[in-house]
């Protein structure tokens, strides 16, 4: 899937160089550099990727505001993205080889950290065999959150039928993973669904207690409110009961929230989590359709990478 109008504008007059495009960077040292990156006691900034050419644009992008360089740490590996740009339903469709195939291939190109979306985790029994494979391969962590039954994505909320795991159940999930992984640099952050299924504020503390007694690494909590009165009202509590652990959110549905007003919340980790496939999406419709309507290419050149640009794009290719 090629991501026309966003590749050609990050592109265009800077292709990278064959010396600088690639970093290699070995599966231990890229699993370790979560925790190094949380440990500067900043907050970090993590981009969808789909896939290698959009890991890639994630990897190089950056930005100067007010002086002050603004770079992404990593990348989120999203469910809804993955199945997306395959065609399937975001129901726990795709095997988590398949998944990782595609990791593997986002590996290959690029040298910073990677949160896998891991859905619920499945059962705690093939969850402990995940974090394996997850560990294996230089995944740094996995999120998983605390739903049952078939998956359906949060931000539908209680328009289609959801149920929580019971907190029981779910802690023993966490327990079985953290019981599998042999790096301590591994992480299993738990996402907690209360807020998105109407539960209310007090249960998601209380789940959040729980999963870090547990032993979950993080914790990550979700909204589909607007407005972020509600995660902020978790994130100040949940601060106040657990100082060091680190707390995760994903602004889609309060879009309007700057990166700044999140971290002075006290959240570490902010994931942007589907806006490069989507973004992907427009560009492609645009040019799919502009053809049709001028029947010639003219008209959609600008949109897109010159073909000069696309063969110098990837060392090796020239």
């Amino acid at each position: 899937m090629f991501m026309f109008g966003v590749m050609a504008n990050f592109c265009r007059g800077k292709i990278m160089s064959t010396q600088a495009a690639f970093k290699f960077i070995s599966a231990d040292r890229r699993a370790a550099s979560l925790r190094n990156l949380l440990s500067d006691k900043r907050c970090l900034r993590f981009l969808e990727a789909h896939n290698p050419i959009s890991a890639i644009l994630a990897e190089h992008a950056s930005q100067t505001v007010d002086g002050q360089l603004r770079v992404y740490d990593g990348f989120w590996s999203s469910s809804l993205t993955d199945s997306t740009a395959r065609g399937k339903p975001d129901i726990e469709v795709l095997a988590i080889k398949d998944r990782l195939a595609n990791v593997n291939d986002i590996f290959e190109v690029t040298s910073k950290p990677l949160i896998m979306d891991g859905d619920t985790g499945g059962k705690p029994e093939h969850f402990a065999f995940d974090v394996r494979s997850l560990e294996r391969l230089g995944v740094s962590a996995v999120i998983i959150e605390d739903k049952t039954g078939l998956k359906k994505n949060s931000l539908f909320g209680n328009e289609v039928f959801q149920q929580q795991e019971t907190i029981e159940d779910f802690c023993n999930k966490i327990r079985m993973g953290k019981r599998a992984q042999i790096s301590s640099d591994f992480m299993i952050i738990a996402r907690i669904e209360s807020l998105i299924l109407d539960a209310g504020l007090d249960d998601a503390l209380t789940r959040a207690d729980a999963y870090v007694a547990a032993g979950a690494d993080g914790i990550m909590i979700h909204s589909r409110q607007e407005t972020p009165d509600e995660i902020f009202a978790f994130a100040r509590t949940f601060r106040k009961r657990h100082p060091t652990v680190p707390l995760v959110c994903v602004p889609t549905s309060y879009s309007s929230i700057p990166f700044e007003a999140l971290e002075a919340e006290g959240f570490n980790i902010v994931i942007y989590a589907n806006h490069m496939l989507r973004s992907a999406y427009m560009a492609m419709k645009q040019v799919a359709d502009n053809i049709l309507l001028s029947g010639r290419t003219l008209e959609v050149e600008p949109r897109c990478l010159s073909i000069k640009e696309i063969l110098e794009l990837i060392p090796g290719t020239k």
